[in-house]
């Protein structure tokens, strides 16, 4: 008998090995992995960031931020580069997103955040309640006050919402969660012209869109738009837990001494990883590469699904794909993984796609080719 708590829905399937792209279970079945495990494992089952894991952990794994950590300084510049931005490290994407909650409120001195509606932003209190989905909060009581949540790529309701006590917005570019849902380009654009001449903080959660996931370093360059705070975590050290925030230069005063804190982040272990992940994110041509792939990988299920009437939509940005669909999702990646394919779900009404940023063609082929089969054989 179990004695976990059963909050987690788990397959039968235990990974215990991996090589590059493939995950391998107890049972020596090999799977091609399109989620990395829910956007995390960005570069798959890399050979340099296993290594820089292996050097460091004959070193020193932990310090506490009681002491100068120079592998913090120097993933900070390889995140920032030119970017006016410091950086506070973590251990998660919610971690990372309350630590933007807390500036955007110390800096402005207001309280006021507004969200979107089916956003998601994580599950501590703070994270939940900025989260623009009811069923996240069920049974955990009012949350942290002072959030409103607008209408999705819809200016004028984040417009409706503001007052005089607004610190923030806060905004993914592309929703995950909730099915795969991109932002208007033109929207953020107005949005960001909206915050800067009222003065308000456009926090921009990169959690899932950051790190190479849809093509550029963050998703947010897709836009043309500069956020006055960024949240990451997930792919930042392929598999080890971590998270960032990084805030304007001129926000630095807000996060003075002693006003805010966390025991491991960034420690010496998940800096090292995650300075590996850099190195390879911003060597040449790389995320061109990743970019090509994508839009390669989206361009391949568009034709071979084009006449599926299974099918209602296939939409992303880089390689976080969603395929919308009439059928039974669980189903669906029952099937993938019976076929040796490991897949996702968003929403009520998704398949998603998250897959290594190293797959080749060759893999993207044979991915395309299993999810072909299954929304063949399916209903």
């Amino acid at each position: 008998m179990t004695k976990l708590f059963s909050n987690y829905k788990r397959s039968t399937i235990e990974f215990v090995k991996a090589q590059g792209n493939e995950l391998i279970d107890s049972q020596g079945k090999h799977y091609l992995d399109f989620s990395t495990g829910i956007g995390v494992t960005n570069l798959g089952f890399h050979p340099q960031v296993k290594a820089a894991l292996e050097n460091q952990v004959q070193e020193i794994w932990h310090t506490p931020n009681l002491y100068q950590n120079s592998l913090q300084e120097e993933v900070a510049q390889k995140l920032i580069g030119d970017y006016d931005y410091l950086a506070f490290f973590c251990n998660s994407g919610a971690e990372a997103n309350e630590a933007a909650i807390k500036i955007a409120r110390k800096a402005s001195g207001k309280q006021g955040i507004i969200t979107f509606q089916n956003s998601f932003h994580g599950r501590t209190f703070g994270s939940m309640s900025a989260t623009g989905q009811d069923k996240i909060k069920t049974g955990f009581g009012d949350g942290v006050p002072h959030f409103s949540y607008a209408k999705f790529n819809d200016l004028m309701s984040v417009k409706s919402l503001v007052d005089e006590q607004t610190a923030a917005v806060m905004l993914e570019m592309v929703q995950g969660e909730s099915g795969i849902l991109p932002a208007d380009k033109t929207f953020v654009q107005d949005l960001a012209a909206f915050c800067q001449e009222k003065g308000i903080y456009l926090i921009v959660d990169e959690v899932q869109t950051g790190m190479g996931r849809t093509g550029k370093l963050f998703s947010f360059e897709h836009y043309g738009i500069i956020p006055d705070i960024v949240t990451l975590a997930k792919g930042l050290a392929n598999g080890v837990p971590v998270g960032a925030m990084l805030a304007k230069t001129n926000l630095g005063s807000a996060f003075s001494y002693g006003s805010h804190g966390s025991t491991f982040g960034g420690n010496k272990l998940a800096m090292a990883a995650s300075s590996a992940v850099l190195d390879i994110l911003t060597s040449p041509g790389f995320l061109d590469q990743t970019w090509e792939n994508g839009n390669y990988l989206q361009d391949q299920l568009k034709k071979v699904l084009a006449n599926n009437p299974k099918i209602i939509q296939i939409r992303g940005l880089g390689y976080m794909i969603g395929i919308q669909t009439t059928e039974n999702l669980a189903d669906l990646v029952q099937a993938a993984r019976d076929k040796g394919l490991i897949v996702l779900t968003a929403g009520t009404d998704v398949i998603r796609l998250l897959p290594p940023l190293t797959l080749t063609k060759d893999e993207i082929d044979k991915g395309v080719a299993i999810l072909a089969d299954i929304f063949t054989e399916q209903g």
